[in-house]
Parts: structure tokens; C-alpha cells; sequence
């Protein structure tokens, strides 16, 4: 877990911020600029030019761009791109690293993952260093986001929740995390209380955090590569693998998409060669509880786009 979390009301707008530290930040000069003005952080650097599913290379640029500025701290403001490459930033400098989610889903601010992509295929990597030396986790930002966002968002720390539950890796511990973040998920999303759903992805992102998610994710990740939001690629990604894996939440799970109104996904390139690109996804596929072969994940996908998972 991150040094320090700080969450709750105006947990954003009481933190003592770093003087010169460089904000990075996917969103517009209109959007993040009634951020800055509620945190009221002052004597900072903005980077605003983040895109979905950063590259490295685009990491290394930043890094490059502010050297020798004496930057005390990166500050990851937005969704989970932002945080990533505050995260990768973090690791190559060594330079300390305050998270701030403003869509509640990825649960980035709490966990040792970051996704890059590396020659346009994203990588989950997991390394101590990207842990946060801060996490604030403040609803503030959640009024106001896009229904889409929020949807996707939504449906990312449930899908977390419920794969880390199941994960080889899971523990006690961990389970308790995740049961917890799945039960306020579930309440948040289908009796429309989104004001549950910053504590819910908070959770999520321990318990997700510290065992690992599985099947669900290695099948997304093609959907993202031909531009599919994660969160949106999840939902018909996640409800097939609990199928697959007789999981204890595929029925709730299902429930959750059928709320939330997903539609199911298309594949431009074959199942098949699909399957090629998932197949070394060892990260997520050997932590499913049950082992997985090329056949299965075909099997899969051909569930995902020749049908509809929900009903």
C-alpha cells in the first residue's frame, strides 16, 4: 500500500503539496484548471499532453523535457493514464509520486501496476517502485464526470474486485479487500449510488493490488490495442472468464453490465491471431484459478463478438 492515503471529503484541498512539483494530467486546460483552483496548489509545472494508453516513448520524453528543472514531485492528476506515466516517471527518476484519481476505477493510486504500451501493445508491469508515496482519494472530482467515463470507470474496479477475488494469488486478506470493494461497487452501480463508488475503487485497488487480476484482463487487452476504453472491453471480457471459471460472481457481474447497458464488442483481427497476442500474457493468464489454452481463450472471444455475454 502507498506511504500515506489521505480520503474523503476535501482530502485534495488540505494536502500540503510539494513546492515545483510537476503535475501530469490527460485532460483540458477548462477541466484541470477548476482542479488546481479547489486543490490550491501554487509554484508547480503542468504536463498536459497525456493520451490513453501512453507509450513509453512518450514517458521518456517527459523525462527528458524536465531534467535539470529540479522537479520535488510528480503529481498524477486524472484517470489511469495519468497515473501510469506519473508512476513510470517516478521509477526512472526516483523523484517521489502523489496520486489523485479523478474517475474512480482503475485503482492505480493504490497498486505496483502501470500499463504502457510498448510498440502499440500494452504491458501491465508490476514493480515496488511504482507504489505512490501518496494516494488522495477525495469524491470531490466525481460530480460532473462523463456518464461514459464513469461507466467505464465503474465497471474496471468491479471487474478487479471480483478477478482479484479469484486470483491464485489471492489471500485472506486480500479477498476481505476485494469482497468488501465488490459488495460497495455493486450497491454504488445497480441502486444508483455513485457517491460509494471513490471508496469501492479505493478498496478494490488494495485488494486487486496485492494478488492480481486474471483471465478477464488478458482478453481485454486486444479490444484496448484496436481502441476499445478498458473499462467498456472489460465488461463483456470479464462477464466470459467468470463464466469460464465458474466464478462466484459471474451472475452478479452480469448484472452489473446489464445496468450499466454495454453493448457487446467487435474484433477487427482474427480469433485466432487474437489469441497469439493474449497467449504470453502470463502476468494475468497464470494466476487464473484454472489453466488456460490457446483453445479456451478462442473459445472466449468467439463468446465475446459472435454473442451477447449478458444474457
Amino acid at each position: 500500500m502507498p506511504k500515506k492515503i489521505v480520503f474523503g471529503d476535501n482530502a485534495a484541498k488540505e494536502f500540503n503539496y510539494p513546492k515545483n512539483s510537476l503535475i501530469i494530467t490527460t485532460t483540458t486546460h477548462e477541466i484541470y484548471s477548476k482542479w488546481l483552483e479547489y486543490i490550491g496548489i501554487t509554484n508547480y509545472e503542468i504536463y498536459d499532453k497525456v493520451t490513453p494508453d501512453p507509450a513509453i516513448e512518450a514517458v521518456e520524453a517527459i523525462k527528458k523535457e524536465y531534467e535539470g528543472k529540479n522537479i520535488s514531485a510528480f503529481i498524477g492528476l486524472g484517470g489511469g493514464s495519468s497515473m501510469d506515466v506519473c508512476k513510470y516517471l517516478g521509477k526512472l527518476s526516483g523523484i517521489p509520486k502523489i496520486l489523485i484519481p479523478t474517475t474512480f476505477g482503475t485503482g492505480a493510486e493504490m497498486t505496483t501496476y502501470a500499463v504502457i504500451s510498448f510498440e502499440h501493445r500494452k504491458k501491465l508491469l508490476q514493480d515496488e517502485a511504482f507504489l505512490a508515496d501518496a494516494a488522495i482519494v477525495d469524491p470531490y472530482f466525481l460530480p460532473g464526470t462523463p456518464f461514459n467515463i464513469m461507466r467505464n470507470s465503474a465497471c474496471d474496479a468491479a471487474s478487479q474486485a471480483s478477478e482479484g477475488y479469484d486470483s491464485k494469488l489471492a489471500n485472506p486478506l486480500t479477498k476481505l479487500f476485494c469482497r468488501e470493494a465488490f459488495e460497495i461497487l455493486e450497491d454504488a452501480i445497480v441502486n444508483d449510488k455513485p457517491n460509494l463508488l471513490p471508496y469501492g475503487a479505493m478498496l478494490s485497488g488494495i485488494g486487486f493490488g496485492n494478488s492480481s487480476t486474471t483471465l478477464g484482463h488478458a482478453l481485454s487487452y486486444v479490444f484496448s490495442n484496436e481502441g476499445v476504453p478498458h473499462g467498456y472491453a472489460l465488461s463483456s471480457c470479464t462477464t466470459v472468464a467468470h463464466k469460464f471459471n465458474s466464478s462466484i460472481y459471474y451472475e452478479r457481474f452480469k448484472r452489473i453490465c446489464q445496468k450499466l447497458k454495454f453493448e457487446p464488442l467487435k474484433l477487427k483481427q482474427p480469433l485466432d491471431q487474437a489469441a497469439d497476442v493474449i497467449m504470453p500474457d502470463r502476468g494475468h493468464i497464470d494466476n487464473n484459478p484454472i489453466p488456460v489454452t490457446k483453445q479456451d481463450i478462442i473459445k472466449c472471444l468467439s463468446e465475446i463478438v459472435n454473442g451477447n455475454p449478458w444474457e
